[in-house]
């Protein structure tokens, strides 16, 4: 604790925080700069320059968002064992920056042919790989970065030191800043200036980040150092130490990655399979490990994970089929102005910068007079506001006066209704894991945690994929059936969700009986 509580003392000059928090903040924020910007344009992509059907571009972005939740499991564990935090980021960095650079290498627009009497569609398949390539390199970067610059704050403060919490606080609001301000200038950019230019920002922004971390990683003294020097000088082949493996195996890991992005039944098949493996292991550890009301905390953690996929199915759609809708069948003029369709990507963000400190404030006064609801309770409220925000769409689309267009608001709307479910189940499910889990097991929870967000991501595909409309050069061939279709799906996915959310509510009672005094 010597080094941590140095840097703290020697630092201590930003709100009186250590400077090396500054640092983290930048870092992460120009990294979700560049992933929420890059993320906004993605099913635009797809769709609109390579001509991907609907369905097709639905299952692709569904592969990559799932992907993005798995690889920091692996990028925590290299950098807990071998790299140390400070590589890690680095080596992420440099992965990110490198796959939004190549995203900004457009190519030749897809064209639609007709042969012998069939619409084919021709892809320039050298530009299409780089495509698929530039993606896998960011699945890679964001491995590697995510996890650790999370693991950097936590080390510069004691795990009692009442700052901590604080401190996470507005590294969070830096993840948000960063979100919200990527959608909007890569929105914008991909308006007026093209894809090259919004992908490009997005790296740029990504660099910019890099750039920090670098000028300022010294800040973080041993901590962001490997906690075995030596491991990474051993030697594991002849010429090759450790440390060159590990960043060969990273590049292998791309070269996977991109074969994976374009095999999405490979990527279904291994998250099914992990999830399957990974409940039999966390089943067997409680029953053969653990005292009884260790297990049955275990046991009811596992259960809580699985409302996850149901969320993140229906609420990833943020990206795909709800960004599609927003630019086929919203009114997104205002004051004579159409706003494009990607920045409406930011308003979760800016949801979440302003309610986060109203939800936290709510559930002390709440808890200071023993009112706060169980964290099932607030699983069961998460989906119930989902499926809710879905509804309101609906509903605002069947009073519409024009079939094709729905008013702006009912999408302001649901992008609330859906931030106040999310804020009411992703931090609180972080909080949950590390309560109910046995300390020794910690890290693989958190890694079932990480793994059902990501099999949530990849039904968010599934479903996206339902709402497709037929399109004739990238443009939807009919708006008033494109909108019929869109309301179908989600008539169903809310009242789905919402049921979900009132039978999670009935197994409150008995959740918190195996919870044993666990809130």
């Amino acid at each position: 604790m010597t080094d941590t509580a140095e840097v703290q003392t020697s630092t201590k000059d930003f709100l009186g925080h250590p400077k090396g928090l500054v640092i983290c903040f930048l870092t992460e924020m120009w990294e979700r700069f560049s992933y929420y910007g890059m993320r906004a344009l993605l099913i635009f992509y797809l769709t609109q320059h390579f001509l991907f059907s609907d369905e097709s571009a639905a299952g692709i972005y569904g592969a990559y968002i799932s992907l993005v939740y798995i690889t920091p499991v692996i990028g925590g564990i290299v950098a807990d064992k071998y790299l140390g935090p400070g590589k890690a980021v680095v080596l992420g960095a440099l992965l990110l920056v490198a796959g939004h650079m190549g995203m900004a290498v457009e190519g030749a627009q897809a064209v639609e042919v007709t042969v012998q009497g069939q619409i084919e569609v021709q892809r320039d398949p050298i530009y299409l790989q780089l495509f698929y390539f530039s993606l896998a390199l960011i699945i890679m970067g964001v491995g590697f970065l995510k996890a650790n610059i999370s693991t950097l704050v936590g080390s510069m403060y004691e795990r009692r030191d009442p700052r901590r919490d604080g401190a996470f606080t507005l590294f969070y609001m830096g993840i948000n800043l960063g979100a919200f301000l990527g959608a909007i200038v890569c929105g914008f950019l991909l308006q007026y200036r093209g894809f090259s230019w919004g992908f490009g920002a997005a790296g740029f922004g990504m660099l910019f980040g890099l750039l920090v971390f670098i000028r300022g990683q010294h800040l973080f003294g041993d901590a962001a150092k490997p906690k075995n020097p030596e491991l990474l000088s051993q030697r594991v082949l002849p010429g090759i130490n450790r440390e060159v493996a590990i960043y060969l195996l990273t590049l292998l890991g791309v070269l996977v990655v991109w074969q994976l992005m374009q095999n999405r039944a490979v990527v279904g098949g291994i998250l099914g399979t992990s999830l399957v493996v990974m409940t039999l292991v966390v089943v067997s550890y409680a029953f053969t490990k653990c005292e009884p009301h260790d297990r049955n905390r275990m046991l009811v953690c596992l259960f809580l994970m699985s409302y996850q996929i149901i969320f993140w199915s229906l609420f990833e759609q943020t990206g795909s089929s709800l960004n599609l809708m927003t630019d086929r069948n919203i009114d997104r003029v205002i004051f004579g102005f159409e706003i494009p369709a990607a920045v409406f990507q930011s308003v979760n963000a800016f949801f979440i910068v302003t309610l986060a400190p109203l939800f936290n404030m709510t559930w002390l006064y709440l808890s200071r007079r023993g009112w706060e609801p169980s964290t099932p309770m607030k699983f069961a409220l998460s989906l119930i506001q989902l499926g809710l925000g879905f509804l309101l769409l609906v509903y605002g689309a069947s009073i519409a006066t024009d079939a094709t267009q729905v008013a702006l608001i009912w999408l302001v709307l649901l992008y609330l209704l859906h931030t106040m479910g999310e804020l009411c189940i992703s931090p609180v499910g972080l909080s949950m894991t590390t309560k109910l889990s046995v300390p020794g097991v910690v890290g693989m929870m958190m890694g079932c945690w990480f793994l059902a967000s990501a099999a949530g991501n990849y039904v968010s595909g599934t479903i996206a994929a339902m709402t497709g409309s037929d399109t004739v050069g990238g443009e939807v061939a009919d708006p008033a059936a494109a909108l019929a279709s869109y309301m179908d799906v989600y008539a169903t996915a809310g009242w789905y969700s919402v049921t979900a959310g009132v039978l999670a509510i009935f197994l409150v009672p008995l959740l918190k009986y195996f919870m044993h005094g666990i809130k």
